[in-house]
């Protein structure tokens, strides 16, 4: 099986957490094994 990194950069206060959160929250309603 692959593995694939995700990376999300900006600058603060751009709503990198919740991106990160929601992303990480879609992935495992799929199954699929995450990493933060």
């Amino acid at each position: 099986m692959a593995m694939r990194q995700c990376a999300i950069y900006g600058k603060g206060g751009i709503g990198k957490s919740t991106t990160t959160q929601n992303l990480v929250a879609a992935l495992a309603e799929m199954n699929k094994k995450v990493m933060i």
